[in-house]
């Protein structure tokens, strides 16, 4: 009998969480998922899972020469550079194969008033010099990029808090874990008299509720582009993921093994 094909999923996203659960009812595959660890109380798989770092590019390559394996999803948040680097670069020493499964991104639609930057950096420049109300959904790690703008009042939506603590002399902060409804985040905006949000194109629907309420609300928006993707082969939809791991689960077993 042949072994089943072993892939590792870079996770810490909901795509990795339906990956896992989906290619934990398949036989020919044995899928293990990545965690990084940064979010105190992450949603965990049904399917095997680990949580922590693996010591950068020699670490991954270490690990996945240990583990024998067969293929490596990028499932991380389309923000993860460090991580997706690590990860082509590890795959690559070894000659492991790498597939991107990721989120389609965000496009502009009409009434939307959107301006897009590169950095957090640039995003906090784009706000200018004059006082705004700014609702903030980046990421508590792209956080400490604002306090370079500390004329503003924010609204800061983020899972955990940030560590250290910021040093902005005017904001609130709202833990909350999404996804949110359009009527909520439209309420939200309005109740905090919101004048412009700046979030990242993360892509997908779970998060688009605050992209569609400040179009409906005619609130600019100030967008992080994604960074630019691997050259791996990159996934939008988890039915065609899943067909290419099969796949390649169906191809491993039927070639002719050295005795």
């Amino acid at each position: 009998m042949t072994d089943p094909l072993r892939v590792l999923i870079l996770g810490g996203t909901a795509q990795a969480r339906m990956l896992i659960e989906r290619l934990a009812r398949e036989p020919a595959v044995a899928p293990i998922l990545s965690l990084a660890g940064r979010t105190k109380n992450p949603l965990l798989p049904a399917g095997a899972y680990r949580i922590g770092g693996f010591g950068g590019v020699a670490g991954l390559a270490a690990w996945l020469r240990a583990g024998a394996i067969d293929l490596v999803i990028d499932a991380t948040h389309p923000f993860a550079e460090q991580m997706s680097a690590h990860a082509e670069a590890a795959c690559r020493e070894v000659a492991v194969p790498l597939a991107l499964f990721t989120r389609q991104p965000w496009t502009p639609r009409e009434g939307d008033r959107w301006n897009e930057v590169a950095t957090a950096q640039a995003a906090a420049s784009a706000l200018g010099p004059l006082p705004r109300r700014v609702f903030l959904t980046v990421g508590r790690l792209q956080l400490p990029a604002f306090e370079e703008a500390p004329q503003h009042h924010y609204l800061i939506r983020s899972i955990d808090a940030p560590e250290p603590a910021l040093t902005l002399p005017a904001y609130r902060l709202l833990l909350a874990r999404g996804p949110f409804s359009l009527e909520e985040e439209m309420r939200l905006m309005q109740t905090e008299k919101i004048d412009v949000l700046v979030t990242k194109n993360s892509g997908g629907e779970a998060t688009y509720a605050k992209i569609e309420a400040a179009r409906r609300l005619a609130i600019p928006v100030i967008l992080m582009r994604p960074p630019a993707s691997t050259k791996a082969p990159v996934f939008y939809d988890l039915d065609a993921i899943c067909t290419f791991i099969v796949e390649a689960a169906h191809q491993r077993a039927s070639e002719p093994r050295g005795v």
